[in-house]
């Protein structure tokens, strides 16, 4: 090494590692409780409509469950009713329930509560009362819930 060039002392880097390692730590603890105390927006049920997607996304027999709000949505193409979508939120304890498309059902998996997709009413298990109907609206192929719909 020559004498132009600058030597940082051994205790100089280590000052300044420890406090960058410092920086780094503090950042990863005050980044998420600012975040829990200041969360993003999210309305329990949505005021402006939720694009599913086009008609042909949820083939007959067939669901999708999407974000609506706080809360998910589960959107079923049954083929009595065509189109049908339920809050995803069992009436018993609040665990996300999913479509068995098997037996045709929505099912809770906390509890074993089973709920009709037609219109929502419980089948079995117990869940008190049924899942909430959010309205489906489809213009220009495009289905939309909530909202106005």
């Amino acid at each position: 090494m020559t004498d132009h060039e600058a030597k940082v002392p051994r205790r100089s880097f280590l000052k300044i590692l420890n406090s960058l390692l410092a920086a780094v730590g503090l950042s990863a603890i005050v980044g998420p409780a600012i975040a829990f105390f200041w969360p993003s927006k999210l309305e329990e049920m949505p005021s402006d409509p939720v694009s599913v997607g086009s008609e042909g996304s949820i083939p007959e027999g067939t669901a999708k469950t999407v974000r609506f709000g706080r809360y998910p949505a589960l959107v079923i193409n049954t083929p009595q009713r065509g189109i049908v979508a339920y809050s995803a939120v069992c009436t018993h304890f609040a665990c996300l329930v999913k479509w068995n498309p098997e037996i045709e059902m929505i099912e809770c998996p906390c509890h074993e509560g089973y709920f009709n997709a037609v219109d929502g009413s419980v089948i079995s298990g117990p869940p008190p009362t049924p899942l909430e109907e959010i309205g489906v609206t489809i213009i220009d192929g495009n289905i939309l819930i909530g909202g106005e719909a």
